[in-house]
């Protein structure tokens, strides 16, 4: 049998030997986009147990269960880290109330743990860490039958696990064609060996180097950051409610807005048209919109000034006493001061302040290569002054760190699932403050469907993947998150998605240009696309200034 402090030097050497082998585990990943990759996911979730195990000493089994899976679960990164949270969840519960690690509790632990991974997992796909899981359960449970003492019961879950392993590309032909088994299964096996070596010889893998890539990290607020010039001084939004009289386009308004400001967003459905302008003359734009009927919600800000301040608060925190930036830190929770409030996780200051002007209340910043974690996430929502909080996780790979802070937030939390920015752009447009949660809920989410996304990224590994051969640097172009083709020319590459995504009832098309993107390039290649595409499309560019990806692309 062993201790507590068995259990935590085993959990902090699993810790480091994923720490440790995390690129390897991440180079298995197929998907050859620039990733918040498997196994730096795991590794920076498991590390923040190991940071909170590290202060523990003398403690029960059950203790230092509990305190791993408390802070797993708000370290938690990616869908890896995730199903690595709920795992040992499992040892908690199995563990709950033991000094020691037997057998049975032992085999309980596995179980416990592959069952609440299963459960959080919409639709289970066999040939992934949840296999591995789960063998390594079924092999545990063999062996403590057998009378297997606690070593023994988990030398077998190891066993389970690396013949699961093994097995993965058999159940995942895109594995099998690859040459590689499951990332997610590898990570969970790197950490198992790394328990191992304290349960059997005592000795405690040591990380290779200390790493600051978890402090400060993802759960800055990038708005008051915001160092970008602003061209146009007023934010400027409304909503029409349309005149039945009323025999004008929105399109004819949409064409007016982009004469006098950018960042223009215009949304219309058969009764309402909703509005969003950066402008000098927001008098011009209210003009303009009150000859397609009564305006409602007006909102202009001035946005030079709101900038300052932003920098005046910026300034005056560093003048502040430094802060421990460790993940445990406390803060207060806002008040709940209006009904309503929302949380979007983004990158990219053109991004971030689009999301600001549309409404949201917190931002985490983070995304494709930076998945925020669960408690990232979690401060966002407790610092939002709302009684129901709805989050925009804007990346499939985010969605579900997003859903494990509901159940431990003070508030109502929604999780919308936004899978790209665009979506999330949509979501927001469609929020009605007249209605309640439930209306609201259904109508972000039936926006945001309808919403097709283009992505142009570049290959960060060569990949043979889906029938292309691709070489690293390579362009990739995503026809709403599937590998659609690849390309070396980028203007080409931009010309060729967006005509794929449209259709015969295509009427707007918002292009995002990155970071990596001049504004001439920019221009020229609008220009370009309204001679060839837009006879009857209306088209938006964006300065979004986010990393990756030189291009997002939304066709409504």
């Amino acid at each position: 049998m062993f201790n507590g402090n068995a259990l935590r030097d085993a959990i902090i050497s699993g810790a480091n030997n994923i720490s440790n082998c995390k690129e390897r585990v991440d180079e298995l990943n197929v998907f050859p986009v620039p990733d918040g990759d498997t196994g730096t996911n795991m590794s920076m979730s498991i590390g923040n147990a190991a940071r909170e195990l590290a202060r523990l000493e003398g403690e029960s089994v059950s203790k230092v269960a509990d305190t791993a899976a408390s802070a797993l679960l708000r370290g938690a990164r990616g869908n890896s880290g995730v199903i690595t949270s709920l795992l040992f969840r499992g040892f908690s519960k199995g563990f709950k109330g033991a000094d020691e690690i037997t057998p049975e509790n032992l085999s309980a632990a596995f179980k416990f743990g592959v069952e609440a991974a299963y459960k959080a997992v919409m639709k289970p796909t066999e040939g992934t860490i949840l296999t591995v899981a789960r063998v390594a359960s079924e092999y545990a449970s063999k062996a403590c039958a057998k009378g297997a003492d606690a070593m023994g019961v988990f030398e077998a879950a190891m066993e389970g696990a690396e013949y699961a392993l093994s097995q993965t590309p058999e159940m995942l032909p895109v594995l099998k064609k690859a040459g590689v088994v499951d990332a997610g299964g590898k990570g969970f096996c790197v950490i198992l060996e790394g328990m191992y070596s304290v349960f059997k010889n005592g000795v405690m893998i040591t990380a290779d180097g200390a790493s600051d890539e978890t402090e400060g990290g993802s759960s800055r607020n990038a708005a008051a950051e915001l160092e970008t010039e602003i061209t146009f001084t007023y934010c400027t939004e409304f909503i029409v409610n349309r005149a039945e009289d009323c025999d004008k386009e929105p399109s004819e308004l949409r064409a007016y807005l982009e004469t006098i400001g950018d960042c223009v967003v215009v949304v219309d459905d058969e009764s309402i048209i909703k509005v969003h302008v950066h402008t000098d003359h927001p008098g011009n734009a209210i003009e303009n919109g009150l000859t397609f009927g009564q305006l409602v919600n007006l909102k202009i800000e001035n946005m030079r000034d709101q900038h300052e301040r932003q920098k005046h608060d910026k300034n005056e925190r560093k003048k502040a006493p430094a802060q421990n930036r460790a993940r445990t830190e406390t803060y207060e929770p806002a008040p709940k001061e209006k009904p309503v409030g929302f949380v979007s996780v983004c990158a990219g200051a053109g991004i971030e302040e689009l999301f600001r002007d549309l409404g949201v209340d917190s931002l985490v910043s983070g995304g494709q290569t930076m998945n925020p974690s669960t408690d990232d996430i979690l401060k966002a929502i407790e610092l939002t002054p709302a009684e129901t909080v709805f989050v925009l996780p804007n990346n499939k790979n985010i969605i579900m760190a997003a859903e494990q802070a509901i159940p431990i937030s003070t508030r109502k939390v929604i999780v919308l699932h936004t899978r790209t920015i665009p979506q999330g752009i949509s979501a927001m447009l469609a929020f009605d403050p007249e209605a309640d949660d439930e209306q609201n809920t259904i109508a972000m989410r039936a926006a945001y469907k309808k919403v097709s996304t283009g992505q142009i990224t570049f290959a960060a590994r060569d990949s043979d993947f889906e029938g292309h051969n691709i070489k690293k640097g390579e362009l990739l172009a995503l026809d709403n998150g599937k590998l659609a083709f690849t390309d070396t020319d980028l203007n080409r590459c931009v010309y060729k998605l967006t005509k794929q995504l449209m259709n015969r009832d295509s009427s707007f098309v918002t292009v995002i240009y990155g970071e990596d993107v001049s504004d001439h390039k920019a221009m020229a290649l609008e220009s370009e696309l309204k001679a060839k595409l837009g006879s009857k499309v209306e088209f938006t560019f964006i300065k979004g200034m986010q990393p990756i990806y030189y291009f997002i692309i939304s066709v409504e």
